[in-house]
């Protein structure tokens, strides 16, 4: 396939918003699209914030934050986001049968040569791909989080997807500046399936009294050269959002060792979700 240059990213979300952006400051046209206008401004502000923040730093110039701000798209309106796109990353909700419809409606509005390409590191691409008439062109594209700093990228074929579609999203991710590496399709895949288990450990060790959030996660950020403790992550992921991935690996691989701690889901019915809602592990200013 050839270079692919006009890119949609489905979703407005941490991850949606952190991928949009990776394509941008790469050079790409993005279009992005969300189910409403205010999701849609709220990503833009967040990308505008973390891109002057770079600037600030000197790590991109002043000029550039207008300059990528310019190269993204926003729309409600999913037909229009994909209509002209070579390659499609979807970044909505952890919910399989949410992916499906999703990417049966893609099926029907994206050019037919374009890869459509699902961010979720839990479920199975080949059942998201079933709901389409050309599950060759789909495809796994897993960026971890936060998108625009791991350079990491896993490429996870389904079982019909094309060696072609492979090589043109490794391709894809190489020129987005990150590393691809492609595994099997399997719950959780690489990086999701460990730190699922060690961020649900962390959890246990906190419950238990055994250290504070703050010594467990500077333990691993000294110990073990984590850039970012388990339980700050788990706030950056969203409280809920790992309780539902943690559910949905007991769920597909039957090992209860990926089983949320009931300290979590207390959190999430207390409403206390991480960054999104201002507390979890740590408070957040608003």
């Amino acid at each position: 396939m050839a270079d692919r240059e006009g890119v949609a990213v489905l979703g407005a979300g941490i991850m949606g918003t952190g991928i949009a952006q990776v394509f941008a400051q790469s050079g790409f046209s993005v279009a992005q699209t969300d189910v409403g206008e205010a999701v849609l401004a709220r990503s833009r502000e967040t990308m505008r914030r973390g891109l002057q923040s770079l600037a600030d730093k000197g790590r991109i110039a002043a000029d550039d934050v207008a300059a990528i701000l310019g190269r993204i798209r926003q729309t409600a309106v999913l037909a229009e986001a994909v209509a002209d796109a070579d390659f499609v990353v979807e970044a909505v909700v952890e919910d399989l049968e949410v992916k499906r419809q999703v990417f049966a409606e893609l099926d029907r509005a994206a050019p037919a040569a374009a890869i459509l390409a699902t961010n979720t590191s839990i479920l199975s691409p080949t059942a998201i791909a079933a709901a389409t008439r050309s599950p060759a062109r789909c495809i796994g594209m897993h960026f971890m989080n936060p998108a625009p700093v791991v350079r990491l990228v896993e490429v996870v074929p389904g079982i019909l997807t094309a060696r072609e579609t492979v090589e043109a999203t490794k391709a894809m991710a190489t020129r987005l500046g990150k590393t691809p590496v492609v595994a099997k399709e399997a719950p959780g895949g690489i990086v999701s399936r460990i730190m699922m288990a060690m961020r649900n450990e962390a959890v246990d060790i906190l419950a238990e009294g055994i250290a504070s959030a703050e010594d467990i996660d500077t333990a691993m950020k000294l110990g073990a050269g984590f850039p970012i403790g388990p339980l700050a992550l788990i706030d950056l992921v969203g409280v809920d959002l790992h309780v539902t991935n943690s559910e949905t690996m007991v769920r597909e691989t039957g090992n209860a060792k990926y089983r949320p701690h009931p300290l979590l889901r207390t959190m999430v019915r207390a409403g206390l979700l991480g960054r999104k809602s201002g507390r979890g592990f740590y408070g957040y200013e608003r």
